[in-house]
């Protein structure tokens, strides 16, 4: 067979041509020296061709990249497959546990890369995920979601500065692809720096499946095993992908009751309202309004805001601005 793949070795297992193969990764111990493992999925085609990673639940809450990565390896078939998937649904898995999004020495994971072996739990976590699992893939892809207490449109975060980078990003063709500078500590910066392209799928809230953020994702991991040619036909492109190089997070004027006037994925018009923020007693009504046109890619759930908070966020659909964060918008608040 022309170009047939040779057996590869990860974490120290040894995975032969046209097999699956799963197994855990030990993390470390609960105090109760009860061990904690990382469960790790490799389907490795008859042919060879690119290693991807899929890597979801950085953040300990963030379930719904579970469930992308489940169906994922439901759908793919070795013994069809060019090249290799190395998928991760849990690296967080103390998080997961405990339904939260950090760690229990209370960091963030997606703050703590390239991390250290002597360093502290997340750490060790992130220097064991980059040597076990990123180091020797050619592509990257991790699975989020919206911060506790919000909600995201179906989105891309990505250094769309580089080729192969927006090429996957819009093979996966989401709603809104959104160039976004790399955030230091985070697992798309640490594998950018060993030239891995990567981005970030965010779609949906913490600790709740969304639906259309799951099929989406499904869909989009697909077309880019599709792009990368490791597979045959991908499922249909939407007809619509908007790609924007700003956004920007409109903030509550003052503390009170927040009544949203837009919806996800709504389109917003420059002064147009988009939240009512009241007291409890509905007898002062403050406005929040758009400041330039754009789509809504992201809502505060919670009704109860303090001034300041991040309540909508809006992408202006734009391939020449260059990137610019504007109230710590830019870069979002989830990844």
């Amino acid at each position: 067979m022309k170009h047939k793949a040779t057996p590869i070795e990860i974490a120290g297992q040894v995975i032969q041509p046209g097999t699956e193969h799963r197994f855990e990764l030990f993390v470390g111990r609960l105090v109760t020296q009860v061990s904690l493992t990382l469960p790790v999925a490799v389907v490795h085609g008859v042919r060879s061709g690119p290693r991807i990673w899929v890597s979801a639940a950085v953040h300990g809450d963030e379930i719904n990249g579970v469930e992308i990565i489940r169906q994922l390896l439901g759908t793919v078939d070795a013994q069809s497959l060019r090249g290799t998937i190395v998928a991760v649904p849990i690296v967080n898995v103390f998080g997961f546990i405990n339904e939260s999004r950090y760690l229990p020495d209370r960091r963030d994971l997606n703050r703590s890369f390239p991390g250290s072996s002597k360093g502290s739990l997340a750490g060790r976590l992130a220097d064991l995920f980059l040597r076990e699992i990123v180091d020797g893939c050619t592509h990257g892809i991790d699975l989020h979601t919206a911060a506790d207490g919000r909600i995201n449109l179906p989105q891309i975060r990505a250094n769309l500065d580089d080729p192969e980078t927006m090429r996957i990003a819009k093979a996966f063709a989401p709603r809104v692809i959104l160039h976004s500078r790399l955030r230091a500590g985070s697992l798309r910066a640490a594998a950018a720096k060993r030239g891995i392209p990567v981005f970030v799928y965010e779609a949906g809230e913490a600790q709740r499946y969304n639906d259309v953020a799951i099929r989406t994702g499904t869909r989009g991991l697909l077309r880019v095993l599709s792009e990368l040619g490791m597979r045959g036909a991908a499922p249909k492109t939407p007809s619509s992908v908007m790609i924007s190089r700003r956004s920007q997070w409109l903030r509550a004027r003052r503390s009170g009751l927040l009544r949203l006037t837009v919806k996800l994925g709504g389109y917003v018009t420059p002064r147009q309202v988009v939240g009512i923020i009241s007291d409890a007693m509905g007898e002062r009504d403050v406005t929040v309004r758009a400041r330039d046109a754009g789509v809504v890619i992201g809502l505060e759930q919670n009704p109860l805001v303090t001034r300041g908070d991040a309540i909508v966020h809006v992408a202006q659909p734009s391939a020449e601005v260059e990137s610019e964060e504007l109230d710590g918008g830019g870069q979002g608040h989830e990844e």
